[in-house]
């Protein structure tokens, strides 16, 4: 309901709906965008762009689902669009990205997490575009099967398809330490 909220003020050139929206999803967009593109730095370009096209195209927002969904299907394709003109090509490791810790964690604890992210994102730049696409989208952006079919033009057999060879080479990449996925628990 306060995405609706947003989109009505902004459309109104309320400039503080505009900043709640940057706010609320920004981080969000950037792990997603790093995760496909394996750099912070053109991660964070990426949602910046996005921002701005919504700023230069205030008051014609259709937004008919929901705010996230769009702002996310906004980064996919600017990613899409990059990765066809080859300003991917050298990409940079993630070991960037500051890793969410719970304030309770010992150093030791917190040197463990940080090695596993590591790990974790080393192994996901590895994957496929389209299985690293739907991992994460998934499991990041929390999308749904369906909604990742419609972004990505496939059948929702694909997607799933994608999903399950996706974890099956990050759980090969990783020693199997990735729980095995039942397709039953969509």
């Amino acid at each position: 309901m306060e995405d609706k909220l947003l989109i009505w003020k902004l459309n109104r050139g309320n400039k503080d709906a505009l900043c709640r929206i940057y706010e609320k999803y920004r981080d969000n967009l950037v792990r997603i965008a790093a995760g496909l593109v394996n750099d912070v730095s053109i991660a964070e370009d990426i949602v910046q762009e996005v921002f701005l096209t919504l700023i230069r195209s205030s008051n014609k927002h259709e937004i008919r689902k929901n705010l996230k969904g769009y702002l996310t299907s906004c980064v996919i394709n600017k990613i899409r669009n990059l990765n066809r003109k080859k300003f991917t090509q050298n990409p940079v490791s993630l070991d960037d990205i500051e890793p969410s810790t719970s304030a309770s964690k010992t150093p030791d604890e917190c040197v463990g997490c940080d090695e596993e992210y590591r790990n974790l994102y080393s192994a996901i730049a590895q994957l496929p575009h389209e299985q690293k696409e739907t991992v994460i989208l998934h499991i990041q952006g929390k999308m749904k099967f369906r909604e990742i079919a419609q972004l990505q033009g496939t059948s929702i057999k694909t997607t799933l398809s994608r999903y399950n060879y996706g974890l099956n080479k990050l759980r090969s990449l990783l020693n199997s330490e990735v729980e095995k996925w039942d397709p039953q628990n969509i």
